[in-house]
């Protein structure tokens, strides 16, 4: 199928990318497929995707047109009160993952496997995405490392199990890395892109880039041929996605610089519960019309 260029496929008004393409799809009524993801890199198609941990959450974000959802481990820091990723445990992704399956009709669900679920090798790997695939219903799978990981994705693809790659600023390996800009210097930049390569050669239909110098994500997303999502990693990726608690400004304290805030949910979040609790204690709820006789 001939590559089209991104300028040949700008829409000619806003509708045509709302109702044509990989987001918006209003008139599709089937799950978006990895083959869709394909077909939107040959278009020069750019999409969004977020993430999600909860039913409620996720329907919310599936009748908006978010083509891809991803149930990432973020969810040890935004909702289980963890430090950092490292202590999610695949029985909690499962069951997170589950839950945003059954919120959605239309978007490509992505669950994480979490620390400690794949890196022993290719058969551990397998078998636990075989339980998110089972168990949760996801469409596929997201795991970190670039060649180091190699074996893992190739034996999970052919196994039938599609495989979101992730590599750059990888969070899972926080302890030996922190939280750093990668690929930075020549011999880092080269690095980067031996994984990229390597996780498109095992098969990966998708790869993550985070944290990495804009130059060189737009480099990745030249030489491969499938899609690349950005996180903190420029303008040039194919998709861009954020953690949905940063996104709509429920997060507190620092946010990482490559965060845009759509909204403040913290602040009207925490205004309607000081409204609730005022009138409780000043007697205005229930009133009448909230009570039954």
């Amino acid at each position: 199928m001939t590559q089209l260029s991104a300028a040949q496929n700008k829409p000619s008004d806003g509708s045509k990318a709302l109702y044509g393409g990989l987001y918006g799809g209003k008139g599709s009524t089937r799950r978006i497929t990895v083959r869709d993801i394909a077909l939107a890199k040959e278009r020069g198609e750019k999409w969004p995707m977020l993430t999600a941990y909860d039913a409620m959450t996720a329907s919310v974000f599936d009748e908006a047109g978010i083509p891809v959802i991803l149930v990432g481990d973020s969810a040890g820091n935004c909702h289980l009160g963890y430090d950092t990723t490292v202590p999610v445990t695949l029985d909690e992704m499962t069951m997170l993952s589950a839950a945003v399956v059954r919120g959605t009709t239309r978007s490509l669900i992505v669950g994480d496997l979490p620390f400690g679920s794949y890196q022993e090798g290719p058969v551990q790997a397998l078998r636990s995405a075989t339980r998110l695939v089972k168990e949760a219903g996801v469409g596929a799978v997201k795991l970190e490392g670039g060649e180091r990981s190699h074996e893992q994705i190739r034996l999970l693809v052919e196994s039938g199990i599609p495989v979101m790659a992730h590599i750059g600023l990888t969070p899972q390996s926080v302890n030996a890395m922190g939280y750093r800009v990668q690929g930075r210097g020549e011999e880092a930049a080269q690095q980067l892109l031996r994984d990229a390569k390597a996780v498109q050669d095992a098969g990966a239909f998708a790869v993550v880039l985070e944290l990495v110098p804009a130059e060189l994500a737009a480099e990745v997303t030249r030489v491969l041929h499938i899609p690349t999502v950005g996180i903190g990693a420029g303008p040039e990726t194919d998709a861009q996605v954020l953690v949905w608690t940063d996104m709509l400004g429920l997060t507190s304290g620092r946010v990482p610089k490559f965060v845009k805030k759509y909204a403040n949910l913290r602040e009207v979040m925490g205004n309607a519960a000081k409204a609730f609790a005022e009138d409780v204690v000043g007697g205005g709820f229930p009133l009448e019309e909230h009570s039954v006789h």
